[in-house]
């Protein structure tokens, strides 16, 4: 039989219908109507269809067409309706291919104007800024670095807001902006409203002049609610939340409808974002779920476990896909991007498998070797191989490693070995003194052990640019960057570094006036007694230098990172980033390690950009007052 693919090029044209005939409903053509057809039966008048406008068959490039017979307009994203389609009735595909990227361009425009206040210079934005925009989506489009983030940044003066709660060690933080979402080690998900940025806090809403000075910033976060696990359903198989007090690891979705956490009762357990009501819970793994990662930009979602397996969920059908075998040990941490690859690393098997989902491949990355040294000097630590323990994807072909011996590393999927390393990466420990090694009076030196370095316990990166975040228990984050030929990581510095300054000095002014108020009383005493006194404070003052420097060297964050979170405040991070770190007394996953000094809660980060316009302006008004002098 001939068909409308194989029939000739002449028999391909409808016949038109005659005038007397009426008009006959089109109908989808397939098994079940061609057996319909051919039963004889009584004849069925047919009703006569609305007339459909004629659209031409490539008119579908961008999506299929939706016909509306009941004749309502269909809104589009941009406020426009359906009628306009009839504006364009009759173009070619090349005529809407070209459209759609006039479109593009003036929304780029738009955007690119938004971003730059003095790009004055319309063919300055049409060749330069649009090129760089394009080169950009394109960039990102392929799953490359495209965005140098960390040479705009200004992490030294980075404003920090430390909160907590009555709660256990927070295990975990994840962020879909304005909200955050935090677990706690006693079963506790909470959710938090961030609050704006100080300049949005207060708008003004009239022209005149306000008479009262506007209210200082809001700067803790608002916690609006927050749900708990449940002990007393574990036998309960139709219970959709926890069962377990530790909740280890959360993860929200990009549109803001999910909030997914995994745990130590073997259960990933899937929320409604605005309430945090169990939706459904998957039961699938065998051990705790330690570590979620969303496909950036879907519902599709990555869970590693203590089962030594990587599960495939969509949360839009709240299904179970596959699961993805290979690692030799538990599984602490998991990442992924847009495409549909994700890297997990295995602990003590010392390996980061790159998973490609849909070929069923895994590329094994092997860590962890390094040459033993012996160190005359005790106060070095010597090179171990330690548990590779956090991952965090750069781009495709790019991603970071952080083991338990403090190393950092840098992985690309073309070679087997690591880029680079950079060995303590947060340092080492202080040695311990010989009377908290040994229960003799007066024990030797010989006894106490080499210095360890300090592992990363948390790791971060912006997607798609060169900023690395790093966490342990030396009280800093500590950013990095990517090198222009991808083949380092250098340090950049220390997250409010400056700030924290400033607040010493502020806390030692404020103790020197009081300092001052003492001494203005003691002078109404005896001169015996100041003598004495005057020796005292220059003592104090000497112990005073050293508690700042051992303040500022214990650091800001009081505890262990645990977790860090990011998200870029306006258009394209236009007004910088916030970065929000979760910290504890205890280690994520365990207990060996204990901070008494520690605080269980988070501390907000608010990076501006580099001022570098203010600056250049600056110098041209001084230049211009030494002309004129």
């Amino acid at each position: 039989m001939s068909s409308f693919f194989t029939a000739p090029a002449g028999e391909k044209k409808r016949k038109r219908a005659s005038a007397n005939e009426a008009p006959q409903k089109r109908v989808a053509t397939g098994k079940s109507t061609a057996k319909s057809s051919s039963v004889k039966g009584p004849a069925i008048k047919s009703r006569p269809a609305a007339p459909k406008k004629a659209v031409e068959r490539d008119e579908s490039i961008s999506g299929s067409d939706i016909d509306s017979d009941d004749g309502d307009h269909i809104e589009r994203e941009d406020g426009s309706e359906g009628e306009e389609e009839s504006d364009h009735e009759g173009e070619t595909a090349a005529e809407k291919r070209l459209r759609l990227a006039q479109r593009y361009l003036d929304k780029a425009r738009q955007e690119v104007e938004l971003e730059d206040e003095y790009a004055f210079d319309a063919e300055q934005i049409d060749r330069d800024l649009l090129a760089e925009r394009l080169q950009e989506d394109v960039a990102e489009a392929k799953g490359k670095v495209y965005r140098q983030l960390a040479s705009k940044l200004d992490f030294d003066k980075a404003a920090h807001t430390q909160f907590r709660w009555n709660s256990g060690t927070v295990t975990s933080v994840s962020v879909c902006a304005p909200y955050a979402y935090t677990t706690t080690k006693d079963g506790y998900l909470t959710k938090w409203k961030l609050q704006d940025l100080p300049k949005n806090q207060w708008p003004q809403t009239t022209k005149k002049k306000p008479k009262k000075p506007p209210a200082p910033p809001k700067k803790k976060p608002e916690r609006v609610c927050f749900n708990r696990a449940n002990p007393a359903k574990a036998k309960d198989k139709t219970y959709q939340g926890h069962t377990n007090a530790a909740i280890l690891t959360v993860r929200a979705s990009a549109d803001g409808k999910f909030v997914v956490t995994g745990g130590a009762d073997k259960r990933m357990v899937v929320h409604d974002a605005e309430t945090l009501k169990p939706l459904r819970a998957f039961t699938q793994h065998r051990d705790a779920v330690t570590s979620l990662a969303f496909r950036r930009g879907t519902n599709q979602i990555f869970s590693a476990s203590k089962d030594r397996t990587v599960k495939v969920w969509s949360l839009d059908e709240l299904a179970y896909v596959e699961t993805l075998f290979g690692h030799q040990d538990e599984i602490p941490d998991i990442d992924a991007l847009a495409g549909e690859r994700c890297v997990s690393v295995g602990a003590r098997d010392r390996t980061a498998r790159y998973w490609k989902v849909p070929e069923e491949s895994q590329l094994v990355f092997r860590g962890g070797v390094s040459e033993k040294k012996s160190h005359k000097n005790r106060d070095q630590a010597v090179n171990h191989d330690g548990t590779m323990d956090q991952v965090a994807m750069i781009d495709d072909e790019l991603f970071v490693t952080g083991d338990s011996a403090g190393t950092l590393s840098l992985w690309g999927i073309n070679r087997k070995k690591a880029l680079f390393t950079q060995p303590c990466a947060h340092g080492i420990d202080p040695p311990l003194k010989p009377t908290e090694v040994s229960a003799d009076a007066n024990p030797d030196e010989s006894v106490v052990p080499t210095p360890q370095p300090r592992a990363i316990t948390a790791l971060r990166t912006i997607p798609y640019s060169d900023v690395i975040l790093s966490g342990s228990w030396d009280g800093f984050v500590r950013v990095w960057r990517l090198s222009e030929d991808k083949k380092k990581i250098l340090p950049v510095g220390v997250l409010g570094s400056s700030t924290a300054l400033q607040q010493l000095d502020q806390a030692e002014a404020q103790k020197q006036k009081e300092e001052a108020k003492q001494k203005a009383k003691a002078e109404k005493e005896p001169a015996t007694a100041s003598s004495g006194e005057e020796q005292a404070d220059d003592e104090a003052s000497v112990d005073g230098s050293q508690d700042k420097k051992k303040k500022h060297e214990s650091g800001l964050i009081r505890g262990i990172i645990n977790d860090i979170a990011i998200f870029e405040r306006g258009n394209r991070g236009r007004d910088g980033i916030c970065i929000v770190v979760a910290t504890g007394k205890e280690m994520r996953l365990g207990r060996w390690k204990y901070m008494k000094e520690g605080r269980n809660g988070a501390t907000i980060f608010e990076v501006p950009k580099v001022a570098r316009r203010a600056g250049a302006k600056g110098e041209e008004s001084d230049e211009e007052d030494e002309e004129e002098e």
